[in-house]
């Protein structure tokens, strides 16, 4: 009896140990949804080589990176996505474009890190992992906070992106003072700003002051009107800070128009969303200090130049991402110990990437931002 007991705990431990080699031995395939042909090539070609840099670094040979060519057609992203689930994965990254994410809805068995920053699906098996518009509000809601700012206003560019602000403003729980949409023709665009800014009637308020001190009798009248002379307007306006959610050219419009109507950046906050330390902002001096929320800049800067090193380019910003993505999904998946199912981006989880800080909750993630100001020709952190 005693040598039957011995050779099953030998047999037990024999096969205890063979599917140890076999966990050990076994794969962690992670899925690349990417355009690899047509127009965005490049952007799906970067994100490969910036998983290969995350692989790399991490430094497992269980780790394999499957892409897939999406051709940005969301049929043919449906057809690929299906090939990786037969070849056994679990997790994918990506795709690219929102419009790509329709039907893969169908393929409830996968796990997709979609690189948008849009939250417009319902799908439970879609999982935004861009840069959202609730993770720079929540950013920008602890800026004003931390600087006691009472009286916000929040201008909304009127397009799509508006939807998208709105359940950023719900989600993120940030109080404003007034809300506006404006129209992004630059002939428009200044009137709504005069309106937003009551900027006829503070133009008026300093003639009617000028013509009130030349008919009066005070003595030093001609010194107060030569210092009324030299301003624009007269009279306050109804908040001390402006948050302008746009980008680009249409954000340097609104911060000329905010200034034509003597709001200054030096006495109002002019704040923005995440504007990926765009160079151009630099040179528009009339605007700044301009105060937004973004990745680690430090970190971007190191990412970017080793990328150059390695591959001659600099990386698209999507593949800063990405880098931080491989890890992410690296990480939970040891967490998780070695299972992947639905429950893995439902508990809470906070992971440190390159970006910053990954918040995960209930198939959400969020980014704990960093946030910067543009100023003096640089780019200064405040926190």
């Amino acid at each position: 009896m005693k040598k039957i007991i011995k050779i099953i705990l030998l047999f037990t431990l024999v096969f205890l140990g063979f599917l140890e080699s076999v966990v050990a031995n076994e794969k962690i395939k992670i899925g690349l949804l990417v355009p690899l042909t047509g127009k965005n090539s490049e952007i799906g070609q970067s994100i490969i080589r910036s998983t290969r840099m995350a692989i790399n670094q991490i430094n497992d040979i269980s780790i394999e990176i499957i892409p897939k060519d999406t051709e940005s057609n969301p049929e043919i992203t449906l057809k690929v996505a299906k090939e990786l689930s037969e070849v056994g994965v679990k997790i994918v990254i990506g795709p690219v474009f929102n419009k790509n994410l329709i039907y893969l809805n169908e393929l409830s068995d996968l796990i997709f890190l979609s690189l948008t920053n849009k939250h417009n699906n319902a799908s439970t098996n879609i999982i935004n992992a861009g840069i959202n518009a609730t993770s720079q509000l929540n950013a920008i809601k602890k800026f004003i906070k931390l600087n006691k700012i009472k009286k916000t206003i929040f201008l909304t560019p009127d397009g799509d992106f508006k939807n998208e602000i709105e359940k950023a403003m719900s989600n993120s729980k940030i109080k404003v003072t007034k809300k506006y949409i404006y129209n992004t023709d630059p002939t428009k665009l200044t009137q709504q700003i005069e309106k937003i800014t009551n900027y006829e009637r503070r133009k008026q308020n300093l003639l009617d002051e000028i013509k009130r001190l030349e008919n009066s009798d005070e003595n030093n009248k001609e010194l107060l009107i030569e210092r009324l002379k030299k301003k624009d307007t007269l009279g306050g306006v109804k908040f001390d800070s402006v948050i302008i959610a746009d980008f680009d050219e249409t954000l340097k419009s609104v911060t000329t128009s905010l200034f034509y109507t003597d709001i200054s950046p030096k006495k109002k906050y002019f704040i923005t969303l995440n504007q990926w330390f765009d160079e151009s902002l630099l040179k528009e001096t009339s605007s700044q200090p301009l105060y937004f929320p973004s990745i680690n800049k430090k970190n971007y800067e190191i990412f970017s130049l080793n990328y150059f090193e390695k591959y001659n380019k600099y990386p698209n910003q999507l593949s800063f991402l990405s880098f931080d993505l491989v890890g992410l999904v690296y990480y939970l998946i040891l967490q998780n110990n070695s299972i992947i199912d639905e429950k893995i981006f439902k508990r809470k989880t906070l992971f440190k990437g390159k970006i910053g800080i990954f918040d995960i909750k209930n198939n959400k993630i969020n980014h704990l931002l960093d946030f910067y100001k543009v100023e003096n020709g640089e780019f200064k952190k405040i926190f």
